[in-house]
């Protein structure tokens, strides 16, 4: 959602950050590895109960995810290894995110229950497997409920308070499982219409070199 509707907003605020971290010779690719490590340190800090501390270093890992983009593009060195980079990282650092909440449950709780961040994590792969392969397929597939910025907001409000903690697990399958089914629904409404036919410019070369033998043919005679 933020990404579809606030992408532009949110790039006009962190292009000047993203300038400034440049001149004091910080890359894309360290924001998004130290992005990583303060996601791993969020999680353990999940685990062993700390929760109101976690806000503030789950913050930290979202600015950290924020501003590698802004940077890449300030330092005009965007290219498709720092991508590949960011995505991987992004989903290890769900995973670690979702791995120190399980720790938690199994501590604190009782039965089947840790099983639930596994099953958003699931739901999370999903989502962005299905932006992936859509992209691959020339599909647009962004937009959605529970995008990575909106599980970012709502697992810290889950460490707001214990006693809410679990209810906004539940929440957050919930609308993590809608996004990736609403997903699925746009992009197979999409590829099921017919492709526009190709201008005669951009049919195959085969078709190409048999005109052209065609017309060589025709002059020799």
């Amino acid at each position: 959602m933020f990404d579809g509707r606030f992408r532009r907003g949110i790039d006009a605020t962190t292009a000047p950050v993203g300038a400034w971290l440049v001149r004091w010779g910080v890359s894309a690719d360290v924001l998004t590895a130290s992005g990583l490590v303060f996601a791993g340190l969020t999680a353990w800090l999940i685990a062993i109960g700390q929760h109101r501390l976690a806000i503030v270093l789950l913050a930290l890992t979202g600015f950290h995810d924020m501003l590698d983009g802004a940077v890449a593009k300030a330092s005009h060195r965007a290219s498709q290894r720092g991508s590949f980079f960011d995505s991987v990282v992004d989903r290890v650092s769900d995973a670690v995110l979702l791995g120190g909440v399980a720790y938690y449950l199994t501590a604190h709780h009782h039965g089947e229950l840790v099983l639930l961040p596994f099953a958003i994590l699931t739901s999370t792969f999903m989502i962005s497997y299905q932006r992936s392969k859509a992209e691959s397929l020339g599909l647009s597939a962004k937009g959605g409920l529970m995008e990575r910025a909106e599980r970012m907001i709502l697992l810290g409000v889950a460490l707001l308070a214990r006693v809410i903690f679990v209810p906004v697990l539940w929440l957050m399958l919930v609308l993590t499982t809608m996004t990736a089914l609403g997903r699925f629904r746009r992009v197979w409404s999409v590829a099921a219409r017919p492709e526009p036919a190709r201008p005669a410019a951009y049919r195959p070369r085969q078709h190409a070199a048999r005109r052209w033998r065609s017309l060589s043919r025709t002059t020799r005679h």
